[in-house]
């Protein structure tokens, strides 16, 4: 088995202020970052204008072999985020199958934050907060 596993941290509204700081703590800039407003409409991922166009909906760095990745919340979910238990862990496993198995069994007791659906960026992503309030991202990535 080839699975990743990587740090996501969740913040209210802060994340463009974190990425500048991991920039000069790291000492690398990041691979990815991408706005809410990026996001193309779509029923499987709504975004309203609650959730605040210019906050940041995914960034990532690459930091030795791994990734540290980061989003805002959602503006009218702020009050959601309590710091020190803000972090997902994000999961990749080597297929679409392996993706729904994992999913489906951490979702057993646990409750869907988003099923498993083909993501505008290209990947099969869900979230999912297992029976013990850990919260998970399941990714597939296809290779092309």
């Amino acid at each position: 088995m080839n699975m990743k596993l990587n740090s996501y941290i969740c913040l209210p509204g802060t994340a463009a202020a974190a990425i500048d700081f991991y920039k000069e703590v790291f000492k690398t800039e990041p691979d990815a970052v991408s706005r809410f407003k990026d996001v193309p409409p779509s029923a499987d991922i709504p975004v309203s204008s609650l959730t605040g166009a210019e906050r940041i909906m995914h960034a990532s760095f690459t930091i030795g072999s791994d990734q540290l990745m980061l989003s805002d919340a959602p503006e009218n979910q702020d009050d959601t985020i309590v710091m020190g238990s803000q972090t997902q862990i994000s999961i990749h496993p080597d297929s679409r199958e392996e993706a729904d198995r994992i999913f489906n069994q951490l979702a057993e007791g646990g409750e869907v934050v988003m099923p498993m659906v083909d993501a505008f960026w290209g990947d099969y992503f869900g979230m999912v907060k297992d029976k013990f309030g850990v919260r998970w991202m399941v990714n597939y990535h296809a290779e092309d």
